[in-house]
């Protein structure tokens, strides 16, 4: 055997346990940073109340001497490429060195992201990277908008990859932790769920084939329970195709998952929106959170580096959990401006004025990676005149070859039906039609897929009698 030497140049990220403590600050949601400030309190005698701030909100003026000073000694914090925020690893990274992945990433409400986060605990960048192509053309159920075809064609033109890398990564999503998520159809979403439902002990597997013999070509019969006509179609016996449809309907009738930690009704708003003086007033709430900083005398004592070693571990740590607040707090701030002023249109009228609007917009408008705004609002709620919501439902996805988002289009489509006369409803085709005429073109389908997210049935279900009129005396 004979032995070699040879020089390899790689590239590594080394983070200070000072950095991840304020990247991990970042994603805390409002409950969390409470239990986190009041451990401190606990822990570190040098952090104390800072009684100074009562009013309940505050902006980050009061902050801004511990914010210069952090902001140097972590410049490399948005400088981080971005496979190493969602996947753990980078090219010469090496996944036991990376300190992101040690980082809880928190729960959404947007199960795109929940996903994705998912993923990144076994996926390599790249094909997260083509996972979120997809993810991206879901609906909220999980399903494709629009043909796989032209999904993977489009994806591969603005990838720069391969049709069959973006196919390929999409069969690993419909086998994946969600069964079906990415599916073309409710067909193919159920036959992915069937096909990983475990073999082990499966006492039917005959069973199992008739149930994907009618996913595969017979969705129409089994939505309309007709047993007869399937056991004709297939030539199976009816007790068989009772069992098969039975095994059918045990499985979800959409891949996407709840949130497995959805607010249970009462939510702690990080930011508070208020319109006064004819303009957005936009302020961090810190109510029930205590505000904390170093203790001014034990400061001055420990000055000079004098001192007892251990107390000025104390020190330098309260220093860094203060000045990782404020950098925190100076984020969410500045992104929750740019969400309210992009979106000053929804807040004020609703819906319908929802502008598509990116990660990667809001990040270039604050000179931010599009992941530290990805973390900043995970999680995080805004209080508006309309309503308290996740700061990520202020991003919506442009629709195809308009200026307008699918959110927006779906509240038309919504406000259309709620106008419509009741003994002549508006069918598919007149909807779009009538969007046409605003300049929004989408296909009669479109519009069938945002009135099954409204659960909203199809025009003839929506017919009433017109009411007589009344004869007048």
């Amino acid at each position: 055997m004979k032995t070699s030497v040879r020089a390899q140049l790689s590239q590594g990220l080394n983070l200070t346990p000072q950095l991840l403590q304020s990247i991990r600050l970042l994603q805390l949601t409002a409950p969390q940073l409470e239990q986190e400030l009041r451990q401190a309190l606990d822990r570190n005698p040098l952090l104390e109340h800072d009684e100074d701030d009562e009013a309940g909100e505050t902006g980050i003026e009061a902050q801004a001497a511990e914010l210069d000073t952090a902001a140097l000694e972590a410049a490399a914090f948005d400088e981080l490429p971005d496979p190493a925020f969602t996947s753990g690893t980078g090219a010469g990274i090496g996944g036991d060195d990376d300190g992101m992945a040690r980082i809880a990433a928190g729960s959404s409400t947007d199960p795109r992201v929940r996903l994705l986060q998912e993923l990144a605990m076994e996926w390599d960048g790249g094909d997260l990277l083509l996972a979120q192509w997809w993810l991206d053309h879901c609906d909220d159920r999980g399903y494709l908008e629009q043909p796989v075809d032209r999904l993977a064609r489009d994806g591969a033109e603005a990838l720069a990859v391969d049709p069959a890398a973006l196919l390929h990564v999409r069969q690993r999503l419909l086998a994946g932790p969600w069964p079906g998520m990415a599916a073309a159809d409710a067909g193919e979403c159920l036959r992915a769920q069937l096909a990983r439902l475990p073999l082990t002990g499966d006492p039917d597997p005959a069973g199992r084939l008739l149930a994907d013999r009618i996913l595969a070509g017979h969705l129409d019969l089994l939505a309309a329970h007709d047993h007869a006509a399937l056991a004709q179609a297939l030539g199976a016996d009816p007790a068989d195709i009772a069992r098969a449809c039975g095994l059918i309907l045990a499985l979800r009738p959409q891949p996407v998952e709840d949130a497995p930690d959805a607010p249970d009704g009462v939510v702690i708003p990080d930011v508070v929106v208020r319109h006064l003086d004819g303009g957005w007033r936009v302020a961090l709430n810190t109510r029930g959170a205590p505000r904390v900083r170093v203790s001014a005398h034990c400061e001055a004592a420990l000055g000079g580096g004098s001192g007892h070693a251990a107390l000025r571990g104390l020190l330098e740590e309260a220093r860094w959990l203060v000045r990782g607040i404020a950098m925190r707090d100076d984020t969410l701030l500045r992104t929750a401006k740019v969400l309210v002023e992009r979106q000053a249109g929804f807040l004020a009228r609703g819906d319908e004025a929802l502008v598509p609007l990116t990660l990667r917009e809001v990040a270039d408008e604050i000179g931010m990676h599009e992941s530290t705004v990805s973390r900043i609002t995970t999680g995080k709620y805004i209080q508006t005149p309309r309503g308290t919501f996740e700061l990520k439902r202020l991003f919506a996805v442009r629709l195809e070859g308009a200026e307008v988002s699918g959110a927006a289009v779906k509240a038309m489509v919504k406000r259309l039906i709620d106008d419509e006369p009741s003994h002549a409803p508006l069918a598919d085709d007149t909807i779009a039609a009538l969007l046409a005429r605003r300049g929004i073109r989408i296909a009669r389908r479109t519009v069938a897929k945002y009135r099954d997210q409204l659960n909203i049935g199809p025009a003839r279900s929506r017919r009433r009698p017109a009411q007589p009129l009344r004869a007048t005396a």
